[in-house]
């Protein structure tokens, strides 16, 4: 008995004529694209878990608040007034000042730990910075100064009225004293053809300009500047320290002091590294067993990655022109 029954057969793609042709790959484009976006997101995490490994080690490792903690603020390179990028070689009184100031307006805060490394600076800069360590004093916040390799002239200047200064036996430190200098380009300027006509208002108005040396009435007037600030400086010393002015005046004639010799002389209180700082600030204000330490503007992983380049080093440079290339020349502590 015939039958037209036929069995089934599966077709494939490759059985069938119409579909013999293979999909179109996926645009180049495509993958592409969605290599990036893997690419950002990986970015975007390793970013968002940096930074949260950044104020979890802020806290010192703790995210519930505790009244016992110090805060460190590192004073590192020289000082400036105004605002600029810091941890490039400048440091500047606003942002320690700012630092400072956020650190007493923190309640769980109990003390303060100035950690320096700088060569001096600007006097006004010191001053600033000066101003609101008093402040916090006041407040009831103690500071301690710890000193690194250097805390020399403006940096010892902000170091003097503190509750407690510890240096290493080998830090450089003292230098109690201010200069203004000038440059007198005149004999260059004579040799390469270059004049100046000066149109001025006052007899001192061009003072310091490179063009010319001073005179001898501008010359009596910058010593009378450089005895005012000094004079100053000497003063928040002797306060500071409870020295007598005259004890102050013998060992201010800008000289260097190692650590060692600068405690005999009472200028600094004891030898210590930065966490024998903290422990005693901890002990200043009123902590009990160890505290816990918040670093204010320790470097950052930031800083590290962009500061140090060629195109952010000219940015300082131009951010500290003012003081660096000031045509009245620059008065330093």
């Amino acid at each position: 008995m015939s039958s037209n029954y036929t069995p089934y057969h599966h077709y494939s793609e490759q059985d069938d004529p119409i579909t013999q042709e293979k999909p179109d790959p996926v645009p180049e484009k495509r993958k592409g694209r969605k290599k990036q976006y893997i690419a950002v997101v990986v970015v975007l995490l390793l970013i968002i878990g940096a930074s949260f490994a950044a104020i979890y080690y802020g806290a010192g490792g703790e995210f519930y608040t505790k009244d016992n903690k110090v805060a460190v603020i590192y004073v590192q390179g020289t000082m400036l007034s105004g605002s600029m990028p810091g941890g490039l070689g400048y440091v500047t009184s606003e942002e320690i000042s700012d630092y400072i100031r956020d650190a007493v307006e923190d309640d769980s805060i109990q003390a303060i730990v100035l950690r320096i490394n700088s060569p001096g600076g600007s006097p006004s800069a010191a001053e600033e910075i000066v101003t609101e360590i008093k402040k916090a004093q006041d407040e009831g916040v103690p500071i301690v100064v710890s000193m690194g390799d250097v805390a020399a002239s403006a940096a010892y200047y902000i170091a003097a009225p503190t509750d407690m200064i510890y240096a290493n036996p080998s830090t450089m430190t003292g230098s109690i004293g201010v200069i203004w200098m000038f440059q007198n380009m005149s004999r260059f300027y004579d040799e390469e053809g270059v004049e100046f006509h000066v149109a001025k208002s006052g007899e001192f108005k061009d003072m310091g300009g490179s063009w010319r040396g001073l005179s001898d009435d501008e010359k009596e007037y910058a010593d009378t500047v450089i005895i005012e600030v000094y004079n100053s400086f000497v003063d928040e010393v002797a306060t500071g320290r409870d020295l007598s002015r005259s004890d102050v005046k013998d060992l201010a004639d800008g000289r260097i002091y190692t650590g060692s010799k600068a405690k005999s002389l009472g200028l600094v209180d004891d030898f210590g590294n930065m966490y024998d700082a903290i422990e005693k600030a901890g002990e200043l204000g009123g902590i009990d067993g160890e505290p816990a330490v918040i670093y204010m503007n320790r470097p950052t992983l930031a800083r590290l990655l962009f500061g140090s380049n060629a195109e952010s080093s000219q940015t300082v440079e131009q951010f500290a022109a003012y003081f660096e290339d000031n045509p009245f020349g620059k008065i330093i502590a």
